[in-house]
């Protein structure tokens, strides 16, 4: 679904913006990245809680062999398939990227078999591609081999992350051609990975390297390098980094952007290379020592062994002078050592060091930049740290340093896995675009069809469609207006005069694809009568993944519609615009080529400069321009050519990043309408020049009044809708490809490989469970003859059981070792009959070791309970049941079903632990630890009850009468004291004025009830106890009057000393309590909710109730 509308559209990329926000919550959904090198591929992952992180294998190394290998019927991964290749270096395939979407006789594939000549390679007839052979006669593809690699970077990753995991952007060389990256894309697909992209590697590094420099990026384009001398190939790639602005929904936003200017590279020169002249030397020195009479090029587990050991004696040179290379064994029992020095390494490679100035060269060219216009030039690959190429390289770029402040092995995993976040649903991460250079150069060839009256042959019309070092993303619209009758064209490579000999001669044939279109003719004379034909419009897309794709074709029609007035639609608008602004004259253009996608920045678009050649030229103006080529900021051929075309262009995200929804608007759309509302303008002709000056004019004249405007606005509206109305009309054209690089697998094969992949992934799942089985059983077997020694062990077990016990065992162990093709079912069943043999013993055991603590357990927990029943029963110091009644926390039934409880737990524990103690160890106990638990679980069950309900307590409101009288002790309770011996009252005696003080000091929530006793006399002590404190207060206040200025200075000298009643009037703070006091209102503190607190207050030695309760201690 296509949205249209800038408030609509900016609404909903907005909810689009806040869903991404909150979705890595949500979703908890993980991403991951994968750096295919030649040698060596790093796998990062990004996911909730874990930004940005290399995956480590299950040998906890940060990078794997790109390495598969077959033995005895498995499949070997990681140092396993390493050690395989070692040994048998025929049964591990390695370096399967070289040759990947690679034909069976390409210059490449050759290089190849005569590095590693050990494998068994095949043509495959159907595709014309490489077979391997395994050792069981299996034939597999290279997209297969490398989509096992795939997977198992797949499992490391979800292993890591703990998730599964599905998308993925994985890198590739920039020189992957469109065979080679659909190869990978195929190979990612069998194992189910969705691509996110396929990303070039320099563009990954260089996106990694400007991730954590954005604030350093202006609006002014920063330069630099980038040199890259991995294991297989060298790469320079230079780069821009400027701020871009760019729409985000209805906004405009500044981003930093990466572009690659210029790429040159070296297919062959890489460390591989150096390692195979270093390992010829070596086995040169090995037979010249003459220890035996063979060959060690002819022993293929010989030469595995010295590339290995020149590989390691290559990475020491970097770092020394010399080094001594030795190897065991070496061929026929026979050792190896050999003193090898720098200068022997580099003398080795000398016409390699020749070509590392080559891709740099041909990155300055490219890119039309000078040296000096670079800030950095940062090395990348383990290759780069060879002092040689160094030196070379620092003489070659006139530059005391190099760059080296990036990680060189993790540098594209980590840039790959920042787009894969970006691109990913579950993450929002800040925007850094990236462009994409398209290295090889595309056109669209075909034949011109001949008109009935000329009498011209037939010929081949060329056209770019993509330049070299385009940016990508990108769509473009190809324009046949001449063809009314069903036709076809081919998408070839342009010139490659710039790639080296060796090179084009991998090409092969030039011809990637071909098309036939069909429909055409019948389109037009469906519209014959009806409309106007605008030709044949192909819309062509190079997406993200740098893959060149055809996404549909259809034959356009215009009429003009004069009889009624039209809502114009969003494509009829933006279609007049464009009309508008590039209408004028007829063209006999043939083909057009429209840039359909939008770049941010002016001359982001590059063009690889070609122009016809003079054979094609003719002297009519109407071939005239058919070898031409025009671009959407050209001339276009007629008003209404491109009304359906720019809705379409600005599908793409200029920035790398695909819409989800293929009919949606992007960025472009406010500039087409103010280029919709100058065409308008334009439309309406000449002869409207002076109605639209006057409409002007009205819009500015404020004193013209309103029934003159109105009158003025009937008539525009009447000239508007006599003003012909465009319509577009779009009928579908099929069109069906055939890809002639290299075949890629038809349905059946894709479906036999996928199919064969999954069989393989179960059998290693089986291989898996049927080895951990195998262990089992034996750990156990070992784990339980071990126990059975031990002490314990005897003193649970009956001698009789011990001895059967130990055959069993040994039995089994000897089972164990004569199976060859025992099942897992086998394994499983065994250990079954041995745990089941052994659980008596082993129960017995277990209850002898955890009975003292569980019940050290009990005995704590009846501690706890008890302390707890005792505070509740002295809540109050009212004894009897009269405590509970009333607005008591606990119900009386509450606190009975807590105390018969913990009486009836006591003397289980006693009554059990007595029968326990006459039982011998090697008989089954009747003290179970799992009874124990139940006891405990039940009394702390009952106890957190009662406790959580006194934390939910909330006293009842006290009668008004009685609350006034607790308000008047608080305010006046030292008064009280000192004066109520001098009154002589004889309402209250001494100890009844005590323990009101007390209540009245005793907060709110924590005071015990009234008894049902006191209520009787409540409501009089109240009364006089008002009228006593308003008598007192009074006098209290003419005293003070009296005394004001005595008081002042005591005041000033002490400011503390004076308070004021609830009245707000002053009176002397009131006295610390006694001693007397403070110790009664300890004994009725309130209830100690944590019930931790109390665990030391008492020891239960296992006595009787009654002794219990005398050593408690509340």
């Amino acid at each position: 679904m296509r949205l249209r509308g800038g408030m609509l559209h900016g609404q909903v990329l907005t909810a689009l913006a806040l869903t991404l926000l909150f979705a890595a919550v949500n979703a908890r959904l993980a991403v991951m990245s994968i750096d295919l090198g030649g040698e060596f591929m790093k796998i990062a992952i990004v996911k909730p809680g874990v930004p940005m992180e290399i995956v480590l294998n299950k040998e906890s190394s940060r990078k794997t062999p790109t390495l598969v290998a077959f033995r005895n019927g498995e499949r070997q991964f990681g140092n396993e398939a390493q050690n395989t290749a070692v040994k048998f270096p025929a049964k591990a395939f390695a370096y399967l990227p070289l040759i990947v979407g690679r034909q069976y006789d390409d210059p490449q594939v050759e290089l190849f078999r005569q590095r590693f000549p050990y494998y068994s390679m095949e043509k495959d007839e159907g595709r014309g591609t490489v077979l391997f052979r395994t050792e069981d006669d299996s034939l597999y593809s290279v997209e297969e081999l490398l989509a096992m690699i795939l997977e198992k970077a797949k499992e490391y990753a979800q292993d890591f992350a703990e998730q599964d995991i599905k998308d993925a952007v994985i890198t590739v060389p920039s020189f992957f051609n469109q065979a080679e990256r659909r190869a990978v894309l195929a190979a990612a697909k069998m194992v189910g990975i969705n691509v996110l992209q396929l990303m070039s590697d320099n563009a990954a590094v260089a996106l990694n390297y400007g991730v954590f420099r954005r604030n350093n990026f202006n609006s002014t384009m920063q330069y630099y390098m980038f040199y890259d001398m991995g294991s297989t190939s060298t790469t320079a790639t230079i780069v821009g980094y400027n701020v871009v602005k760019t729409k985000e929904g209805t906004r405009m936003e500044s981003n930093p952007q990466v572009t690659i200017k210029g790429v040159g590279f070296d297919r062959t020169l890489g460390g591989l290379e150096i390692s195979l002249r270093l390992r010829k030397f070596l086995a040169k020195a090995f037979n010249d020592q003459k220890k035996t009479t063979l060959k060690v090029e002819e022993n293929q587990r010989a030469m595995a062994k010295l590339l290995k050991e020149a590989e390691r004696v290559k990475k020491v040179l970097s770092a020394n002078v010399d080094h001594t290379a030795q190897i065991e064994g070496l061929l026929d029992e026979k050792d190896f050592r050999s003193h090898v020095t720098r200068a022997e390494l580099e003398h080795l490679s000398e016409d390699l060091f020749d070509r590392l100035t080559k891709p740099i060269e041909d990155a300055l060219k490219i890119s039309e930049i000078t040296l000096p216009e670079i800030n950095e030039v940062i090395l990348m690959g383990g290759a780069t740290r060879m002092p040689k190429v160094q030196e070379i390289l620092v003489k070659f770029l006139g530059r005391s340093d190099l760059g080296k402040s990036i990680n060189t092995d993790e540098a594209a995993a980590m840039g790959a896995v920042y787009q894969a976040a970006y691109l990913g649903k579950g993450f929002k991460v800040k925007k850094f675009g990236v462009r994409e250079g398209n290295i090889y150069p595309i056109n669209v060839e075909f034949e011109r069809q001949k008109t009935e009256d000329s009498g011209e042959p037939a010929r081949v019309i060329k056209r770019t469609l993509f330049g070299r070092m385009n940016p990508f993303p990108q769509r473009k619209v190809m324009t046949f207006t001449k063809h009314n009758k069903d036709f076809g064209f081919n998408v070839t490579y342009a010139s490659l005069d710039f790639l080296t000999e060796d090179d084009r001669r991998s090409f092969g044939n030039l011809l990637i694809s071909k098309y036939n279109l069909f429909g055409v003719e019948d389109a037009l004379i469906k519209n014959k009568d009806l409309a106007e034909s605008k030709g044949i419009k192909a819309h062509f897309q190079m997406d993200g993944s740098g893959v060149l794709s055809l996404d549909r074709v259809e034959s356009v029609f215009e009429k003009n519609d004069t009889e009624a007035e039209v809502e114009k639609s969003t494509w009829s608008k933006l279609g007049s615009a464009i009309g508008g602004l590039f209408g004028g004259g007829g063209s006999n253009d043939d083909t057009k080529v429209e840039d359909s996608s939008e770049t941010p920045e002016s001359g982001s678009t590059g063009s690889d400069g070609s122009t016809p050649s003079s054979d094609d030229s003719s002297s009519s103006s109407s071939s005239s321009s058919d070898d031409s080529t025009n671009t959407a900021s050209e001339s276009e051929g007629a008003a209404g050519e491109n009304q359906d075309e720019n809705p379409e262009e600005t599908t793409e995200d200029s920035e790398g990043k695909e819409e989800k929804k293929p009919d949606s608007e992007t960025g472009g759309e406010q500039e087409k309408e103010e280029k919709e509302k100058q065409s308008e303008e334009q439309d309406k002709g000449k002869g409207e020049a002076k109605e639209g000056g006057d409409e002007k004019k009205e819009k500015t004249d404020k004193a013209e009044s309103k029934e003159e405007k109105d009158k003025k606005g009937e008539k525009e509206e009447e000239k508007v809708d006599k003003t012909p109305k465009i319509v577009n009309i779009k009928e579908e054209i099929k069109s069906e490809v055939e890809i002639m690089d290299v075949q890629g697998f038809s349905e059946e094969k894709f479906k036999a490989a996928k199919q064969r992949l999954t069989d393989l992934r179960k059998a290693d799942k089986a291989k898996v469970e049927l080895e951990k089985a195998q262990n089992e059983l034996e750990a156990f077997i070992f784990d339980a003859q071990d126990k059975l020694s031990q002490e314990i062990y005897e003193k649970c077990s009956t001698p009789e059981e011990k001895e059967n016990m130990l055959q069993k065992l040994s039995e089994a162990s000897d089972w164990l070792y004569d199976q060859v093709d025992a099942k897992k079912s086998d394994y499983t069943e065994k250990l079954k009959s041995l745990k089941d043999l052994t659980k008596a013993v082993g129960k017995r055991v277990a209850e002898l070791q955890e009975r003292p603590k569980a019940l050290e357990a009990l005995r704590s927990a009846l501690n706890q309970t008890t302390v707890f029943l005792a505070t509740v029963k002295n809540l109050t110091s009212i004894p009897g049941s009269e405590a509970l009644e009333g607005d008591s926390i606990f119900t009386p039934v509450e606190v009975e079903t807590l105390e018969k409880i913990i009486v009836e737990t006591r003397k289980w524990r006693d009554d059990t632990l007595k029968a326990q103690e006459k039982l011998k160890d090697s008989e089954d106990p009747v003290l179970l630890v799992d009874d124990v638990a139940q006891k405990i679980s039940a009394l702390d069950r009952e106890m957190r009850y009662l406790i959580n309900k006194a934390k939910n307590y909330k006293p009842k409101p006290k009668p008004k009468a009685e609350t006034k009288k607790d308000e008047g002790n608080e305010t006046s309770s030292n008064a009280t004291d000192e004066k109520s011996s001098k009154d002589g009252s004889q309402e209250s005696s001494e100890g009844d004025a005590q323990e009101t003080e007390n209540k009245a000091t005793q907060p709110e929530d924590q005071a015990p009830p009234p008894s049902t006793d006191e209520s009787a006399s409540a409501e009089e002590d109240s009364t006089k106890g008002e009228e006593k404190d308003r008598k007192e207060d009074e006098a209290q206040e003419g005293e003070d009057q009296q005394k004001k200025p005595e008081k002042d200075k005591a005041e000033k000298a002490e400011d503390d000393g004076v308070e004021r009643t609830s009245s707000g009037k002053r009176r002397p703070k009131q006295k610390r309590k006694s001693t007397q006091k403070k110790q009664k209102e300890e004994n009725t503190e309130p209830l100690e909710l944590d019930s931790a607190a109390s665990k030391d207050k008492t020891i239960d030695s296992g006595k009787t109730d009654s002794e219990d309760t005398k050593h408690t201690e509340l």
